[in-house]
């Protein structure tokens, strides 16, 4: 018999991003022994279908959980329940979570609750602020206290581990599976979802996170106001986040702009392409401050903390926040200045080398055999 052979695992996906870091390591277990079963909560209904339906995966069970405007009371509770019920029928031998949802820190409950081992993939990421990133925050370091296997991206996610009070023996160094990814795409022949000059610097912009609703997302959209005046010839891209926090503040502010484009979100492979075709980015994604780097992109993380601190070490990524004058102290010399610019636009990566999912694959045939 071989590795693996009648072991169940189950994968739970719940939003976009779970779905791009989840699917390498779904394909892998696929290519070995395991019955790969995949759970969609669908947490992020249809940037979540985007995804699944790019790599070809179709959830085995899907909950469908989203609902207009709900509470994170509400969505723990109905999660809870309704993943209780999925592992009762499935009975999985290991489950697969991955990041810092509201979905992850729940199926981990649920798991514990069932005595079930769970595997979570982008363990260790810390800004040792329970309050920020709200909730991503709690949510990781609840799923660390629940979770059996911890695949940690970096070594510095290891040591938070181990300062978490985690044991050496199940914490293992992966890389991050985006970049498996992001690199099993990033060497296609990309189009660009709308009509962009070539001849001119793209700008992309990415702004949704909660603890950026209000005030701080108008203070981010008045700065990417001013540089598009101070910088005509430069165009600026946001694809917008559908929660209406987002779309009414952006819309309010940006709309009408001659050099900047506003959009519904990309599916993954064109939101790579307008990666590779941009000039900086800024953002207060996780993924993206992954990404940026191994395309060679200087970028600007619209928070004040981050649990990704290697891109900062490198001088790849900076954290300017969301006040107004700060954004446009660190945004406008990098359009000014190619010293400046070329000083971050330095192509390092230290978040992965495109294997992290055949590690993962590696560790669980080891451990479930």
């Amino acid at each position: 018999m071989s590795i693996g052979a009648n072991r169940t695992i189950l994968c739970v996906i719940g939003t976009r991003p779970e779905a791009i870091k989840m699917a390498p390591v779904i394909l892998s277990l696929r290519k070995k022994s395991f019955q790969v079963r995949v759970l969609a909560t669908a947490q992020h209904r249809s940037l979540l279908d985007q995804v699944l339906d790019l790599f070809g995966i179709e959830p085995d069970i899907d909950l469908n959980i989203m609902k207009p405007n709900q509470s994170l009371a509400s969505l723990t509770a109905r999660l809870l329940l309704n993943v209780e019920e999925v592992l009762v029928s499935e009975k999985p031998d290991a489950v697969l979570v991955q990041g810092d949802t509201t979905t992850v820190m729940t199926v981990a409950l649920a798991c514990f609750y069932q005595h079930i081992s769970v595997g979570h993939i982008e363990a260790g990421l810390r800004t040792w602020d329970i309050d920020n990133p709200f909730p991503e925050e709690a949510n990781r370091v609840i799923t660390g206290k629940l979770a059996r296997w911890h695949f940690a991206p970096t070594e510095e996610s290891r040591r938070n581990l181990l300062r978490d009070g985690i044991p050496d023996k199940n914490i293992f160094i992966t890389g991050n599976t985006v970049i498996d990814t992001l690199l099993s795409l990033a060497d296609q022949d990309l189009t660009l979802p709308i009509n962009i000059d070539s001849n001119k610097r793209l700008v992309l912009i990415t702004a949704h996170r909660r603890e950026n609703f209000g005030e701080p997302l108008r203070s981010i959209c008045q700065a990417i106001k001013t540089l598009s005046q101070n910088n005509p010839s430069v165009e600026f891209l946001y694809p917008i986040h559908p929660n209406p926090n987002v779309t009414e503040t952006v819309n309010e502010l940006l709309a009408n702009r001659k050099n900047v484009h506003l959009c519904a979100p990309l599916d993954y492979t064109h939101f790579v392409a307008t990666m590779k075709r941009s000039f900086l980015i800024l953002t207060d994604s996780g993924g993206i401050q992954e990404e940026a780097p191994a395309l060679g992109k200087p970028v600007l993380v619209l928070r004040n903390e981050t649990e990704r601190p290697e891109a900062i070490a490198q001088g790849v990524a900076k954290l300017v926040g969301h006040d107004y004058d700060r954004i446009l102290s660190e945004t406008q010399p990098l359009l000014d200045d190619e010293s400046v610019y070329f000083a971050m636009k330095k192509g390092i990566s230290p978040y992965g080398d495109g294997h992290a999912a055949e590690r993962i694959t590696k560790v669980l045939e080891e451990q479930l055999c």
